[in-house]
C-alpha cells in the first residue's frame, strides 16, 4: 500500500510540474502599454555625464593633464591609506611591483600596474570610475591624470618629468602589453 501511495504522489507531482511549466503567457500580456509611467527618458546631457568609459586606444579620455609631482601629492592624500605610502605596503592591492618578476610568496607574480596592466589608458579609466574607494568618481580629470602619471612613474614606466593628457597617455606602452592576447574568436561558445 505504501508503494502505491508513493507512486501516486510522485506521479501527481510530475503532472502538476508539467502543467506549471507549460502554462501559456500571462493573460493580457500583448495589451501591456509601451510605458508604465515610471521615470522618464534620459536626456542627452544625462547620458553624456555617465558616458565616462575609456577604451584601450584612449577613446573617451577627457581634456586635462597631470604630472608625476602633482600625482604624488594627490596619492599621499587620497590613496596611501589603502595602498601604502609607496604603493607596496597595502593593506589593499599593491600597485607597484618589480616588472615581470616572480613574487617571493609562493613563486607567483604579484599582479600590479607595472607587470600586469596591459593599457595605460584603462588605468586612467579605473581610477576615474572607482577610486578613491570611499568617494569613487570624485577626482577631477587633472587629478586622475596626475595619479595615473605618479603610478606609472612609480612602476618605472614613464619619467619624472612626464605630462599625461588625452594625446600622450595612449602612447604609453605598458611592459605587460605583449603578455595579453586579443580574443579574436567569432561565433561559437564564449568559453572554449
Amino acid at each position: 500500500m505504501e508503494c502505491r501511495a508513493f507512486v501516486f504522489i510522485v506521479g501527481l507531482w510530475g503532472v502538476l510540474t508539467l502543467i506549471a511549466c507549460s502554462s501559456p503567457s500571462p493573460a493580457g500580456e500583448t495589451e501591456w502599454p509601451a510605458s508604465f509611467g515610471y521615470g522618464r527618458s534620459a536626456t542627452p546631457a544625462e547620458i553624456s555625464a555617465k558616458d565616462i568609459d575609456v577604451r584601450p586606444d584612449g577613446k573617451g579620455l577627457p581634456a586635462g593633464e597631470g604630472t608625476v609631482a602633482a600625482g604624488k601629492v594627490i596619492y599621499a592624500a587620497k590613496c596611501a591609506a589603502c595602498h601604502g605610502k609607496t604603493g607596496v605596503e597595502g593593506p589593499f592591492d599593491k600597485l607597484v611591483a618589480p616588472p615581470i618578476t616572480k613574487d617571493a610568496e609562493g613563486g607567483r607574480e604579484r599582479k600590479a600596474i607595472g607587470n600586469y596592466w596591459p593599457y595605460a589608458s584603462t588605468l586612467y579609466d579605473y581610477i576615474n570610475r572607482a577610486m578613491p574607494f570611499n568617494q569613487p568618481g570624485s577626482l577631477s580629470a587633472d587629478e586622475v591624470y596626475s595619479v595615473t602619471a605618479y603610478l606609472l612613474f612609480a612602476n618605472r614606466i614613464i619619467g619624472a618629468d612626464a605630462v599625461l593628457n588625452r594625446k600622450s597617455l595612449p602612447l604609453v606602452v605598458m611592459p605587460a602589453h605583449e603578455r595579453f592576447v586579443t580574443d579574436d574568436r567569432r561565433g561559437g561558445r564564449e568559453i572554449k
